[in-house]
């Protein structure tokens, strides 16, 4: 089609293709938006998005470059025979096959293991045992001053703890001492360099750091829980232990399985304390997997080996914590 002038000798018209391309986007902007969205914000409905991703984006990028990346060539170097410096050789699976049945190292997953009864039973069962008690005096100095002191040790540093009780598990440190004054001094021995007592030693360590946290946090939700059921509960003739199974534990099942999550990773993943304790002896009684990791890497330079390590360790973790989370969820539901 041609364009048309108007008699009077006027503008010059649209041509009728360009009219109805005009008239359909005019009717589609005047078109109500399914969302009761006027115009101008349907323009705007992409930019919180795009906002978002670039907020995220440093955090990406150094998670991709501190956590994935060195997560992926650590899967790449545990197929290899390699010191850290000189060319490395294709071993295939034969570094796994070394972690599982080194006894060396099969006791250090032992241990570790072990370790889950001091780093989550004590303190998960403390802590609950403490909150419920601190629950049931009255909000004041008392209630304050015992959450301040028992988190205390969850402020220290890791390694700071372990050289102070280092120094009050030798033989004339304060807990022989104090076996003396109260007639047991018979009992007393260099806690840390005995094989039987080592580990529960270094146990108690992580029990003593993490018992403040499990309080706080467990205390913390108890508060959420409705007082009206333990109003019902004592109407009903229900005593301290029927309110504590019945009421307490049930209303705290995400709050412990956090704790239990957290705590759990901290046992199998331990290394400060022994680090700063006993360097995993006498012997190897305290050694756990990172102290293992640790000497095979950095003082054997068999990187591929710590490598393996590292990846079966990490896979030891997720089978044990990610049946609880889903357990946690499966209940709620």
């Amino acid at each position: 089609m041609t364009s048309t002038r108007s008699r009077s000798g006027g503008d010059t018209t649209y041509p009728a293709l360009s009219a109805r391309r005009v008239a359909r986007d005019l009717a589609r902007e005047a078109a109500p938006d399914p969302t009761g969205r006027p115009p101008a914000r349907r323009r705007a409905a992409g930019r919180p998005g795009r906002i978002g991703w670039v907020l995220v984006a440093p955090a990406l990028f150094f998670y991709a470059a501190f956590v994935l990346w060195p997560l992926i060539q650590g899967v790449q170097y545990s197929f290899y025979e390699w010191n850290g410096i000189g060319p490395s050789t294709w071993v295939g699976l034969s570094n796994y096959l070394t972690v599982f049945t080194d006894p060396d190292l099969l006791g250090a997953i032992r241990n570790a293991f072990v370790l889950i009864a001091f780093f989550t039973v004590i303190p998960v069962t403390a802590g609950l045992v403490l909150a419920t008690l601190i629950r049931s005096v009255r909000a004041g100095f008392f209630s304050s001053a015992s959450q301040t002191i028992l988190f205390l040790p969850q402020i220290i540093p890791l390694a700071a703890a372990g050289i102070a009780w280092s120094w009050m598990y030798a033989q004339t440190g304060a807990v022989n001492q104090i076996l003396g004054w109260i007639g047991l001094g018979r009992l007393a021995r260099p806690w840390l360099g005995d094989y039987q007592t080592a580990l529960p030693a270094v146990g108690l360590i992580g029990s003593w750091t993490l018992t403040g946290l499990c309080t706080v946090l467990l205390l913390t939700g108890i508060g959420k829980i409705d007082v009206s059921l333990y109003e019902a509960a004592r109407l009903d003739g229900a005593g301290w232990w029927r309110e504590f199974f019945t009421i307490t534990i049930p209303g705290l099942r995400q709050e412990l399985a956090v704790l239990v999550t957290i705590t759990i990773i901290a046992a199998l993943s331990s290394f400060d304390i022994i680090y700063t304790t006993t360097l995993g002896g006498p012997g190897r009684a305290t050694l756990v997997p990172g102290i293992s990791i640790y000497r095979i890497g950095f003082t054997q330079s068999e990187v591929g080996l710590a490598s393996a390590f590292g990846i079966v360790l990490m896979i030891l973790v997720l089978a044990v914590v990610l049946p609880i989370q889903r357990l946690s969820k499966v209940r709620d539901k």
